[in-house]
């Protein structure tokens, strides 16, 4: 029984660590020609699936996704570079389709604002606790000290 057991947990344990590796790409989209098929892969590696938008399109089973595979197959057969497939996939369908999106003012402002705003607000931090601790350091001058007495006592 634990034998049978250990070879079945090895089993699922194979099986998921290689789930990961399985490709969408059907056989009729495969180019015939590997160096091509080769950057073609790559390309769709770097393309976000739209439907499913935490995958490529190289592992992504949507309709969308074959249809973006057979798109980047077309532009790459008509002779386009790597970089003219993809300025063209941006182009129809924006940016988000990138998994790992160009750098550009609008992203460097996308990703530093957080950082500007926590040091905005350490900064403000800072300076009002340092105005509260110098206010709350002050002495009562002796005019002060015998009005509260004369009140106090009142």
């Amino acid at each position: 029984m634990s034998t049978r057991f250990s070879l079945a947990s090895l089993v699922l344990l194979l099986a998921l660590l290689f789930a990961g590796a399985a490709q969408a790409v059907k056989p009729d989209e495969v180019l015939a020609d590997p160096a091509l098929e080769a950057r073609a892969r790559l390309l769709s590696e770097g393309l976000r699936c739209m439907v499913c938008q935490n995958q490529s399109i190289d592992e992504s089973d949507a309709d969308l996704a074959r249809d973006l595979r057979i798109l980047v197959r077309q532009r790459l057969v008509a002779g386009d570079t790597d970089q003219q497939v993809m300025d063209y996939i941006v182009s129809r369908y924006g940016e988000f389709v990138l998994l790992k999106p160009r750098f550009s003012l609008r992203n460097a402002l996308l990703w530093g604002t957080p950082v500007l705003l926590l040091l905005v607000g350490g900064v403000f931090i800072v300076l009002t606790t340092r105005s509260r601790r110098s206010l709350a350091t002050k002495a009562l001058s002796a005019e002060e000290q015998a009005a509260l007495r004369k009140m106090l006592s009142d």
